[in-house]
């Protein structure tokens, strides 16, 4: 008998915590995106715009950063759960705190126009039909606000499992692909309008391709730690100037959606940027900080209810005229309201999740 211990090797664990690492920084551009207090491109100096359009620009990439992420982390779910299992489950975790927040925010409304009306104000709609104003908000909510892109994170889940057979086919890729750079196109031609809810087959792409990236981890992550930082960084600079430079373009011919997350330079960028990401790997003091597996859901949720009902509070009685002022003042302004925005967002998640009622934040 052998009595000779054997030694047994156990494969090391893949560490995937660059994840929150881009998850917590693509949270933070969103939220600075829709912190804005001017329409874009209204300043007299081309100067001031295009310092306008490198602000904007620097977060750019946050969304399509979200949904390659995204993709990443449900790949394997798409082999441990059936279809129905897993949709059932991301349903469950995701239409529940969404449908909640929606509904928090509609009463904030609600109490807004009565508190109006009891100053002197006109009750509107909200007091000839309520029920009419109710369903009017909510699809408001639903398909114009930051929340259409929960709803189209989901649908763009749906097609990949519709066609599950097809995932890791390069063909399959490629018509998602061409549907994306469609409404790169269009933001030209304007054969449909440049809105969210248009743009409902735009971002599957992004999300296939973090699925991609996902069973092909160990070649893509060699050819990026072979690439050195000199390289990436220079694409990333030339990306974010073209990518300047095309928004500066389109906002001199008139086009109205010059910041759309699907221009061509800014699906460049994005990538580009993402490389970059996975390049500086996990960023433990961020992880450690700000809890992002914890609270990016709840902060995504929050932040709309923070921007919409709550800043207001702040900036309405100052009755300050931001077309007034430059574009140093103005961006000043936007980082404050970042900060009260992400940090009420980011304690009351956490305060959130240490309750019963922690679902109210996907936990």
């Amino acid at each position: 008998m052998d009595t000779e211990p054997t030694n047994l090797i156990i494969p090391k664990a893949k560490n995937f915590s660059f994840v929150d690492t881009i998850r917590c920084i693509s949270m933070i551009g969103i939220v600075i995106e829709h912190c804005g207090v001017v329409p874009p491109n209204h300043y007299t100096s081309q100067f001031q715009n295009i310092f306008e359009s490198c602000i904007l620009q620097s977060f750019k990439f946050s969304t399509i950063a979200f949904f390659l992420i995204g993709g990443f982390l449900i790949n394997h779910k798409f082999d441990e759960y059936t279809p129905f299992q897993y949709l059932r489950n991301r349903f469950k975790k995701t239409i529940g705190p969404w449908l909640f927040w929606i509904c928090i925010l509609i009463m904030l409304s609600v109490l807004d126009r009565f508190i109006a009306h009891a100053r002197g104000s006109v009750m509107g709609l909200i007091g000839s039909n309520f029920f009419l104003y109710f369903y009017e908000t909510f699809v408001h909510l639903v398909l114009i606000s930051p929340y259409w892109f929960i709803l189209n994170f989901l649908i763009c889940i749906t097609i990949l499992l519709l066609f599950k057979k097809y995932l890791y086919n390069l063909w399959f890729g490629l018509v998602l692909a061409l549907f994306s750079l469609f409404y790169s196109v269009n933001i030209y031609q304007g054969w449909i309008a440049t809105t969210h809810t248009t743009a409902i087959f735009g971002f599957v792409f992004y999300l296939w391709l973090g699925v991609y990236f996902n069973e092909y981890y160990d070649k893509v992550m060699a050819i990026i730690k072979a690439t050195s930082w000199f390289k990436i960084i220079l694409l990333a600079v030339v990306a974010f100037c073209i990518a300047v430079g095309e928004s500066t373009y389109l906002n001199s011919i008139g086009i109205e959606d010059a910041y759309n997350t699907l221009r061509f330079s800014n699906i460049i960028y994005s990538l580009i940027m993402f490389v970059l990401l996975l390049k500086v790997g996990s960023l433990n003091w961020l992880q450690r900080n700000l809890r992002p597996r914890e609270t990016t859901f709840g902060i995504y949720l929050i932040h709309v209810v923070i921007i919409g009902r709550g800043l207001p509070l702040i900036f309405q009685p100052l009755k300050l005229n931001f077309l007034e002022f430059s574009v140093w003042l103005n961006t000043a302004i936007l980082l404050f309201r970042f900060l009260v925005t992400y940090g009420v967002s980011f304690f009351l998640t956490k305060a959130i999740g240490k309750t019963k009622m922690k679902w109210m934040v996907g936990n």
